[in-house]
């Protein structure tokens, strides 16, 4: 992961306040001291110019000359980058090494809109991407080819899936190539009898297809309500009753006025409300032992749930014991 601070040119009076943001006004005097203009005992007013923060990903095998992307965000008030022009901005690494260079205009899918009376903004307009922005200026040195044995790591780990992929490798290259370190974790060694480079080796194993294991999860998002169920899930034997209840509650405030020709009254609010419930119990529903997703969506469909009360239910049943699955709330 890389970072770096630079400096966006050319906005049409969406930047940053120099006389808000002293770091802008600093990096702009630096900038031009640099250039051969000194302007520090000036006083600067301009608004088309941003003080921006630069990030980037260098992706594996990099190598010196190639170019990657890099996001770039607004560090100060300014409104909006579009239009803008990314300066020469290194980019660290953790280590302080600079890695890569970026420079170049920016792309920025966001506007923002502003009259006297009222404004509109869609989207983030001062976060935007240059798409091949930056250049690669320093490698990191990796011999793949000659290494005698690699670690092939599970993006979910898993203990069937990485014997599964255990004994693929062992049927393609032969006994004993690979090996099952952890859930996460296949050790492959080059056989004795193999030609090739590791490189070579890798190229003969990516291709074998392997049926991952995926874990029994339902995955719930109580803020949009979202609820999304895995295939494996499994429900035991359970009986579910859902009621519905509906309560309302009306305002229909009366006034009430002096007589006439009264000389202390006055016409004063009379509050009335009215509070009904209405609560329809709905009869039990049997889910059989170790149904599949299907019956379970549709069992619960007729009971005509919705998403919120499935969020309940679910919940409700992972706590009798009876859901085969993990639930994971966002």
């Amino acid at each position: 992961m890389l970072i770096g601070y630079g400096l966006v040119v050319g906005l049409d009076g969406t930047g940053d306040r120099i006389r808000n943001t002293p770091f802008t006004r600093e990096s702009l005097v630096s900038m031009l001291e640099r250039m051969g203009v000194n302007i520090r005992s000036e006083q600067l007013d301009t608004e088309n110019i941003a003080a921006v923060m630069v990030t980037a990903n260098l992706p594996p095998f990099a190598r010196q000359g190639a170019r990657i992307d890099v996001a770039v965000s607004a560090l100060g008030d300014a409104e909006s980058l579009r239009g803008g022009v990314l300066l020469v901005t290194p980019l660290y690494g953790a280590d302080g090494e600079v890695f890569a260079v970026a420079q170049g205009p920016l792309a920025v899918s966001g506007f923002a809109a502003r009259g006297q009376a009222a404004s509109l903004t869609r989207g983030v307009p001062t976060n935007g991407r240059i798409a091949n922005g930056a250049i690669v200026e320093r490698e990191i040195t990796f011999g793949l080819a000659d290494q005698p044995s690699l670690r092939l790591a599970l993006r979910n780990p898993d203990f069937t899936t990485a014997r599964r992929m255990s004994a693929a490798i062992n049927a393609r290259l032969g006994a004993g190539a690979a090996s099952v370190a952890d859930p996460g974790t296949v050790t492959v060694g080059r056989p004795q009898g193999f030609s090739g480079d590791m490189v070579s080796l890798l190229a003969e194993i990516e291709g074998l297809s392997v049926d991952s294991d995926a874990r029994a999860r339902v995955v719930i998002d109580e803020v949009s309500g979202v609820v999304v169920i895995g295939d494996d899930v499994r429900v035991s034997t359970v009986a579910i009753a859902q009621g519905n209840l509906t309560i309302s509650v009306g305002e229909t405030p009366l006034v009430s006025q002096p007589a006439p020709f009264s000389r202390n009254g006055e016409t004063v609010v009379v509050p009335r409300t009215s509070v009904g419930a209405d609560d329809q119990p709905d009869d039990l529903q049997i889910v059989e032992r170790n149904v599949r997703l299907r019956d379970l969506v549709d069992g619960l469909n007729a009971l005509g749930v919705s998403p919120r009360d499935l969020i309940a239910i679910l919940q409700a049943i992972k706590a009798a014991g009876a859901l085969q699955a993990d639930i994971e709330v966002m």
